[in-house]
């Protein structure tokens, strides 16, 4: 019983967690499009580039003004649907949360452009861009569209994505240059390349640490870190040049993102330790990585 109520109040805190999230980077995104993204006349890229770049053209071609919301929420009903079968029921349900939140925020919140310089907008709303996607997927959800398949992608091949899903972007805005001009689908590429390189920098849970951990305690700290992590580890023994002490090096990969709590845990047990840690480019062969739910 005490199990199950403590599983609960973790679940709680999690799903508390995920809406700050969601609501954090729906205001952020939106403030982004109506204060830099439209001063510029940019094309963000995604299905958020793609809802403004075919809301312009019907206002522009068609005459006719369509509500970003219905654009956006329209787009996004097909990679949802896919979302809910390849990625998960938790994460899309969030995702979708914060695509109908972003969506109505847009044609809501009374936000005025704060700089009409083509070059400050491309670099600072891709900076905020990035940083609400990163809020997002911290929350275990994402901003709809072109995400669904970064994450897709990123859960299949074990490695980050975003700079693939920044290639279909490219092709997106190069769409729109045809459309409405070269200059700005540029200024647009540097905004979809500095949100991407935020995201690539700031969002760990894709990228992969290989710790090297000499110690005299390996037994102890192996069973530890196997318990902790559910990653394997790898024993092998050795001497201590210096000292001429027996001593072991512990081999083991995580993500980015368990680093400093590994640390920790193995400083705890070990004072003496010695920790080696290791960017890791690509890894092949099993490696466990904690579900989005």
């Amino acid at each position: 019983m005490v199990y199950a109520k403590t599983k609960d109040k973790e679940e709680w805190k999690k799903h508390v967690t995920s809406m700050c999230c969601v609501l954090i980077a729906s205001l952020i995104m939106s403030v982004n499009i109506k204060s830099f993204v439209r001063a510029g006349n940019l094309i963000p890229g995604g299905f958020t580039g793609l809802s403004l770049l075919l809301q312009r053209s019907a206002l522009e071609f068609l005459g006719v003004s369509l509500p970003y919301s219905f654009i956006n929420i329209a787009l996004n009903a097909v990679p949802a649907f896919i979302g809910f079968k390849m990625i998960g029921k938790k994460f899309t349900s969030y995702s979708v949360i914060m695509i109908i939140l972003n969506s109505f925020l847009v044609d809501l919140i009374p936000v005025a452009p704060i700089t009409y310089d083509p070059l400050l907008v491309s670099v600072f709303g891709g900076i905020l861009n990035g940083i609400a996607i990163v809020i997002a997927l911290y929350g275990k959800a994402s901003s709809g569209g072109t995400d669904f398949i970064a994450v897709y992608l990123s859960n299949k091949l074990k490695k980050p994505s975003w700079n693939f899903v920044f290639g279909i972007n490219v092709v997106i805005l190069m769409a729109a240059g045809l459309l409405f001009g070269f200059e700005e689908a540029m200024y647009s590429i540097i905004f979809q390349f500095v949100s991407t390189q935020i995201i690539e920098r700031f969002h760990q849970r894709d990228q992969r640490v290989t710790l090297f951990i000499v110690t005299s305690k390996a037994q102890l700290l192996e069973q530890e870190l196997m318990s902790y992590t559910h990653h394997g580890v790898t024993r092998l023994e050795g001497q201590g040049c210096y000292l001429k002490e027996n001593k072991a090096l512990l081999y083991t990969v995580v993500g980015a993102d368990e680093v400093r709590d590994v640390v920790h845990l193995v400083k705890a047990l070990d004072s003496k330790v010695f920790i080696n840690t290791v960017k890791s480019e690509g890894i092949t062969g099993r490696f466990y990585q904690e579900p989005l739910e």
